[in-house]
């Protein structure tokens, strides 16, 4: 007897899901393969295969398709992206995040306005001068919020949180907040009437941005509290693990689903909520549940990025959208060409200023990043990915296609540039790392200095340092740095920790004599 009987459009959803599996297999085994070779990473290997896949598809369909799947922006946004975003909140070393906040704030939030404005104004300048097809002054911003979104997941790749921490830490944390920053550009774009800019609508834009940058946060720490609250207090590990990690999973995905729902920063609100929960609602749960939850999210987040780099791929071979540049091929190389300048010199603008700005801040010599290292992040970060694709998507094509010609350029040059800085740039960041910093494993500027320590060092042990004494102006701008941490760890330990949990806290385990016990304070100083 037959089990069950599908019609001809579910055997082709059938065999496009069996093909992106075995697809998705193939990238472990070659990425496993390549583990040791310097140049690649798992994100060019999907991205290589996706390309060779998408070509026999192209054949194999006498150049009607190279894909198996229609791009969607909901697929991206609402099943791809939150177990990547949240896994990065979840893992981040949040002692080394949060030492450097000051300065992935200016990167990823101030910097990205920056990138935001030189590269529309450059897109306004040089496109209305070459016959790309009717373009209005959104699309001319929306260009300048794509391109301001550099590819943390590839980046994430490419550098080593073990071999340069500091770097790690800048270019990882700018990453997420730039990708949160350039979404709510992309979109609070979409919400106003740019026809007539003026002052009015630029403070606006401006009100826009600070309300969902704020209040996408706040939810994010709120979602992860709760969580630590729910099951510190429920004690689920009594009965089963299964719900402690059910609920440490559906709370994360409840609140990016909440951030979307109130039209708010979904990527920042599940990044925060990550942080919080890895720092409460982790230490809540058994110790079989923490082994557990760590790597059921790093799996989903490793599926997800090869899943995304991998349709990147075989996208990028689209037939429909290279036949409208088909007869102008000068002009898409042209397009893509302009866009990469204005990365290049938008990216550059924020990276060495701000920087400058960033040591000014910083007592001692060894705190501060110097011009290889700042050539190593401005690098760095000049990867374009999925993040730019998806926004692309979301302006220049109506569920995928598109029928005017200079939305299909912007799409064909925006799968270029991804293309070309994903894996050239990609491919040289790792090498470029060890001619620029001679000793990558443990570089001698990263060690015994705060800003880098591993969170341990007591106030005293600041002291014993031998700092130069600090200017009137780095003493204004880099004192409260430490007295914030100083007295945030004085009110976790004393209010929060109680409340929600956290290292130290003992839930109970079937079998153990008590039900949970308060968090020591030797404990929580570490």
């Amino acid at each position: 007897m037959a089990a069950f009987d599908i019609g001809a459009s579910d055997h082709a959803s059938v065999v496009s899901i069996n093909l992106f599996i075995a697809l998705i297999c193939a990238c472990i085994v070659i990425g496993h393969l390549l583990e040791e070779n310097r140049w690649m990473n798992e994100s060019i290997t999907a991205l290589l295969i996706g390309l060779c896949t998408g070509a026999l598809i192209l054949l194999i369909s006498g150049g009607k398709s190279s894909h198996v799947f229609m791009f969607s922006a909901d697929l991206f946004f609402i099943y791809l992206l939150p177990p990547i975003i949240f896994n990065a909140g979840f893992q981040v070393k949040k002692k080394q995040f949060f030492r450097n906040f000051m300065t992935i704030i200016l990167f990823g939030a101030l910097g990205t306005l920056i990138s935001f404005v030189i590269i529309s104004l450059g897109a306004i300048g040089i496109f209305r001068k070459i016959n790309i097809g009717k373009l209005e002054i959104g699309d001319y911003l929306a260009i300048g919020a794509i391109f301001s979104a550099t590819d943390s997941v590839c980046t994430l790749q490419v550098l080593n949180q073990d071999e340069t921490p500091l770097l790690y830490s800048l270019v990882f944390g700018e990453g997420v907040l730039n990708d949160a920053t350039s979404v709510v550009l992309f979109n609070a774009v979409q919400n106003f009437d740019l026809s007539h800019i003026n002052t009015s609508i630029a403070l606006q834009l401006l009100g826009n941005f600070l309300y969902l940058f704020i209040s996408s946060t706040f939810l994010g720490f709120v979602a992860g509290l709760l969580s630590a609250y729910i099951i510190k207090k429920l004690c689920f590990g009594r009965h089963s693990t299964d719900r402690e990690v059910s609920i440490m999973i559906l709370m994360a995905y409840l609140s990016y689903m909440l951030a979307e729902l109130f039209s708010l920063s979904a990527i920042l609100t599940v990044f925060f909520c990550g942080i919080v929960m890895s720092h409460y609602t982790w230490y809540n749960v058994t110790e079989n549940s923490r082994c557990t939850t760590k790597h059921t999210f790093a799996t989903l987040s490793f599926i997800a990025e090869i899943f995304i780099f991998l349709y990147v791929g075989m996208d990028a071979l689209d037939i429909e959208k290279w036949r409208f540049v088909s007869d102008s091929p000068g002009i898409s190389v042209e397009v893509s060409s302009i866009l990469l300048g204005l990365v290049l010199v938008g990216r550059a603008a924020f990276v060495f200023p701000l920087s400058f700005l960033s040591n000014l801040t910083k007592k001692s010599p060894h705190e501060k990043t110097d011009f290889k290292q700042q050539v190593t992040i401005w690098w760095a970060g000049l990867m374009r990915g999925a993040v730019s694709m998806a926004l692309a998507y979301n302006q220049f094509t109506k569920e995928g296609h598109t029928q005017l010609r200079g939305n299909a350029i912007m799409i064909t040059s925006t799968i270029t540039v991804v293309l070309f800085s994903t894996v050239v740039f990609g491919l040289m960041t790792k090498p470029l790392i060890r001619l620029l910093l001679p000793s990558p494993g443990t570089p001698k500027s990263f060690i015994n200095v705060p800003l880098l320590g591993n969170g341990q060092d007591s106030e005293a042990d600041l002291g014993a340092h031998n700092f130069p004494r600090p200017n009137s102006l780095r003493m204004f701008l880099s004192t409260p740095s430490y007295t914030v941490h100083y007295y945030w760890r004085k009110f976790d330990n004393a209010f929060m920790r109680p409340v929600f949990g956290g290292r130290g806290f003992v839930p109970y385990v079937p079998g153990s004599p008590t039900e949970g016990s308060e968090p020591t304070m030797a404990l929580m100083e570490s």
